[in-house]
């Protein structure tokens, strides 16, 4: 790790990112493939056959299949060896998601356990509450679930009106108050609650056995997708919770729900690439099997378009997933080698990489939704039949853009914290945003006729990055202190910035294995990486175009779109024949295979 060039969250904006300092999912081991392979089997053996049944809300079932999992070790990945887990590091647990994810809802409910309703008290809690609860969590005995939202707080977290009122004794909190769309709610043995204590500014969190008198489960959600997950509203009536049962400090909820929201976001993107990876399988599968006009459907264009349309999406959303996820596990290592608590560690390593979480659960959650779409299309009449697997994917995709905060507000938390970042001088955005003001003015730089591919591409995202600090320079500059409510301009500028460090973390993968790539595969990514960086160029400028036309004029308008289009310039690409080729590899792999 010391050889790397560790950079801050959100500096990936100002500063270039080497091939060497990223971590690339062909770099993954045999144990953690193994670990991963376990997954798969599950899934596939236990999980997938039984779906129409937890569609029926069959809460026992789905109790059942945690136990399992939590038998065959698959729900203690994460945790420490001194807590019966097996102690295994942020990526390899992220890989594990990502091979839950082909599970359509149970992995809904596999990712709230292990996550949110479990890594709170790991994080947070003191070493009873530690000692008392998290082997059950490990093992199955207790499932977990997290009670955060009410009808009047969602996005507005801490907004929450449950109360706590500790008894005249000292010995227990009073809790009151309804919890709405609780996943694993009606299966969870233990509760992480956020609630009020008297009148504080900011929520704290308690840890709710649900056994506890005058706690109440109620009946299960009819949803869109994601059915076999269960999803309940919690009442409590005058529930007591013991007074050592408080998780963290006093007024410490609000902080533990945002940082557990970062956690959460950057393991939904995992998940998001694990069913879309399912999905293009299933629609390959059935593009060859597919006979329409004396052959299969596999050999039209239309058809082939879709299917290297979705790899390239895919594979640009793994490329970033894991970036992040390796981001994330060399923070909290620095951290813990400078003698940081590991728990403590790795919540402040999930909040320095809260944008680039926030990137990947925006990305990939709208990939996964253009996934499922393109294949319930190309399933065709079938594909609207609940008997199709792609019909089961295409609801249950739908929920990932309102998990762990929708995606406009994680848009806004991107653009915001970057701000607030340089606001606090932990990032200098001011310094090269003037820079490309200079750059404006100045006679533009053809640079060498002949240049390196991967330089090319390198040059594509310094370019990309200089419309992103030139229309948020310029705004920030026209809008000052208000700028905050221009959530138009915010959300162009989200997107320019989730573009961009997907194409870089896109064309970075390439670059770090391109020495150990035979040369078809090597112009198969070459491909992909030209198909992406074409659109990804034409995205930004539209973006940024929109943005600028809201609140720039004369002379400086003009100065700025002329920039726009200089920083988006790309060179003419055979699109059709590149996703031809990518197809035909799709296709001859029976799904996707990068």
């Amino acid at each position: 790790m010391s050889e790397k060039t560790m950079l801050k969250g959100g500096e990936f904006l100002i500063k270039e990112t080497h091939a060497a300092d990223i971590f690339i999912p062909e770099e993954f081991s045999e144990e953690q493939r193994m670990m991963a392979q376990s997954c798969r089997e599950f899934t596939e053996t236990r999980v997938i056959p039984q779906m129409e049944q937890l569609e029926q809300h069959d809460r026992q079932l789905l109790s059942k299949l945690l136990k399992e999992a939590g038998e065959l070790g698959l729900l203690a990945i994460a945790l420490p060896e001194e807590y019966t887990g097996f102690g295994q590091n942020f990526v390899t647990s992220m890989l594990t998601t990502e091979e839950m994810g082909k599970g359509y809802s149970f992995a809904v409910a596999f990712a709230a356990h292990t996550g949110i309703g479990t890594l709170p008290i790991l994080y947070y809690g003191d070493e009873a509450q530690k000692q008392k609860y998290l082997p059950l969590l490990a093992s199955g005995e207790y499932i977990g679930a997290y009670c955060l939202t009410e009808a009047d707080a969602g996005s507005d977290a801490n907004a929450g009106k449950t109360k706590a009122v500790l008894n005249e004794q000292g010995t227990h909190y009073i809790l009151n108050g309804v919890k709405i769309w609780i996943t694993n709610g009606g299966v969870a043995d233990l509760l992480i609650v956020f609630a009020r204590i008297d009148d504080d500014k900011n929520l704290s969190a308690f840890i709710v056995e649900t056994n506890s008198p005058g706690l109440t489960i109620g009946p299960e959600e009819e949803k869109m997708g994601i059915k076999g997950s269960s999803t309940v509203q919690v009442y409590f009536e005058d529930v007591a919770v013991p007074a050592e049962n408080l998780l963290g400090k006093r007024n410490d909820g609000f902080k533990i729900a945002l940082n557990i929201l970062n956690l959460g976001r950057i393991k939904l993107s995992g998940a998001t690439v694990g069913g879309a990876k399912g999905v293009i399988g299933y629609a390959t599968t059935y593009a060859k099997e597919r006979k329409q006009f004396g052959k299969a459907i596999a050999d039209f264009g239309a058809i082939q378009h879709k299917l290297a349309e979705m790899a390239i999406q895919i594979y640009a959303s793994e490329s970033l997933t894991y970036r992040a996820s390796q981001n994330i596990e060399d923070a909290t290592l620095a951290l813990t080698a400078n003698g940081m608590d590991k728990g403590v560690a790795s919540v402040e390593a999930m909040r320095q990489y809260a944008i680039e979480a926030s990137i990947g659960k925006v990305f990939g959650s709208e990939v996964l939704d253009f996934v499922v779409d393109e294949g319930v299309q190309i399933y065709g009449g079938m594909g609207y039949s609940a008997e199709t697997p792609v019909e089961r994917a295409y609801r249950d995709s739908r929920i990932n853009r309102i998990f762990e905060g929708t995606n406009e507000i994680n848009r806004m938390v991107i653009v915001g914290e970057l701000l607030k970042r340089a606001m606090k001088g932990e990032i200098d955005l001011l310094g090269p945003a003037m820079e490309v003001a200079k750059e404006l003015m100045s006679i533009p730089d053809f640079g060498s006729m002949t240049i390196d591919y991967f330089e090319e591409k390198k040059k594509m995202i310094r370019n990309f990055k200089k419309t992103i600090l030139m229309v948020a320079g310029a705004a920030v500059q026209q809008f000052t202190d208000a700028f905050a409510e221009e959530q138009e301009i915010i959300l162009h500028l989200a997107d320019m910035t989730i573009q961009t460090y997907a194409a870089e973390s896109l064309i970075l993968r390439i670059e770090k294995q391109v020495n150990g790539l035979q040369t078809g595969k090597l112009e198969l990514l070459k491909d992909i990486a030209d198909v992406f960086f074409y659109d990804a160029a034409y995205l930004i400028q539209k973006h940024g175009t929109d943005a600028v036309n809201a609140f720039a004029s004369s002379d400086e308008q003009q100065a700025m779109l002329m920039g726009m289009r200089r920083f988006t310039k790309t060179s003419p690409i055979n699109t059709v024949a590149a996703r031809r080729r990518i197809a035909a590899a799709i296709i001859a792999e029976n799904g996707y295979c990068f």
